[in-house]
């Protein structure tokens, strides 16, 4: 059995812990942004591939005690390293955390730990000097009151990196994100859901992706195939067994809308790239089902109306980069409450960085959580008070014009 962490946004972590239970995997505990947890070897490849709300997966490579360099050292140096490498790896000690801890210098404890796994895989390989010409695998070190965690990273890329977004437009939601708040929202495929600020259309395919039970990373690899633990055939029978609980007998009424109709045609663009990822998928296990793709429009948000009695609006407004100053960005967020009157019965969720946006929109959340993922800190409003109905509207198929009636 082997040790896991998944590490996540912060205020993200039961939204990733109950994904990992989901899977069958044991939970061990949580820090602020990451899940600690168990699985068998199966789960280094499946994890990575299936989680959507997790950025990274890494391997729990040793926890011991430490407060001096030596102890660090053999802490390092008792790890089978040979087992886990190739000898043309180029080991990087990509980060390192640490908290109430003795040893606190992050260029020094990056030294140590590296000159720790090279001593241990030259002597085992009887060699001097490591030729680093192949693949990078990066190790990442928490110090937390003088308690050493060690890490083998398995993702490489982190996971919000999909593969689908070619393009994604200026200060992109990330993908994992977009996942959290779905399932935040506990939206469910029955339900419509439309993104009025779709952007590079990240909301959308993702829900598109979760109503259609599509694992995240078919589209991409992971550093863990670099390693000598990777088991290939293993590998492909989960990718198989995953793309045989993707449901193509579905019906979704996913739309976006962007008032930049560049954004709308790079949304188009990044679901149709999606779309073919999972169509491959269903194609190693000999199907030629199509997943539908989600309906993109241009539109200004205030030309929107209801196609359906009741769903979910979903969107990362424009801040920051994507907006200018804070004044534009009030300004727009007052223009927003019309979203209240046009959709009378839709539950609404909202994240942004601006610290008034309540203020600005008129009405408070039901429920306001705070997520930081990298070093972005945003806060995610979810109004669900004025829900008439959860019944869903079975009729005919849906599509926003741009414009009311």
């Amino acid at each position: 059995m082997n040790t896991l962490v998944a590490l996540c946004a912060i205020g993200a972590e039961k939204i990733l812990g109950n994904e990992i239970k989901h899977l069958g995997y044991k939970l061990e505990g949580n820090a602020p942004g990451r899940v600690t947890f168990y699985g068998d070897d199966d789960a280094l490849y499946r994890t990575n591939l299936c989680l959507r709300t997790s950025d990274r997966v890494y391997l729990q490579m040793a926890k011991y005690h430490a407060e001096d360099f030596d102890e660090l050292f053999d802490g390092v140096y008792n790890v089978n390293w040979q087992d886990f490498y190739r000898k043309d790896v180029h080991v990087i000690v990509d980060k390192v955390r640490t908290y109430k801890s003795k040893l606190n210098s992050e260029h020094s404890i990056q030294g140590m730990v590296q000159k720790a796994i090279y001593k241990k895989l030259g002597e085992k390989w009887h060699i001097t000097t490591l030729p680093e010409s192949g693949q990078d695998s990066d190790v990442r070190v928490y110090l937390d009151n003088n308690e050493v965690l060690i890490l083998l990273d398995l993702s490489g890329l982190p996971l919000h990196k999909r593969g689908y977004r070619t393009d994604g437009g200026i200060a992109p939601l990330r993908e994992t994100t977009a996942s959290a708040m779905l399932q935040m929202m506990m939206w469910r495929r029955k339900t419509p859901l439309h993104d009025p600020f779709c952007g590079s259309g990240t909301i959308a395919i993702e829900a598109a992706l979760y109503a259609h039970n599509i694992a995240p990373g078919f589209g991409r690899r992971f550093a863990l195939e670099n390693l000598s633990i990777y088991n290939k055939d293993r590998a492909t029978k989960i990718r198989r067994a995953e793309a045989e609980l993707i449901r193509t007998d579905v019906e979704t009424r996913i739309t976006g809308s962007d008032i930049d109709s560049a954004a709308v045609e790079r949304a188009k663009l990044n679901a149709e790239h999606a779309c073919v990822a999972a169509g491959r998928a269903l194609q190693e296990i000999g199907s030629d089902a199509r997943i539908v793709r989600p309906d993109f429009v241009q539109a200004d948000f205030t030309e929107l109306e209801a196609p359906y009695e009741s769903g979910l609006l979903l969107c990362n407004p424009p801040y920051g980069e994507r907006i200018g100053d804070e004044e534009e960005a009030e300004k727009l967020y007052k223009r927003m409450s019309c979203l209240f009157t046009n959709f009378p019965d839709w539950e609404l969720g909202v994240i942004t960085s601006h610290n008034k946006f309540q203020d600005s929109i008129g009405k408070h959340a039901s429920l306001l959580k705070d997520l930081k993922a990298g070093n972005l800190e945003t806060k995610f409003y979810m109004y669900s008070d004025n829900l008439g109905s959860k019944s869903q509207n079975n009729g005919k198929r849906g599509k926003f014009n741009g414009h009311r009636s």
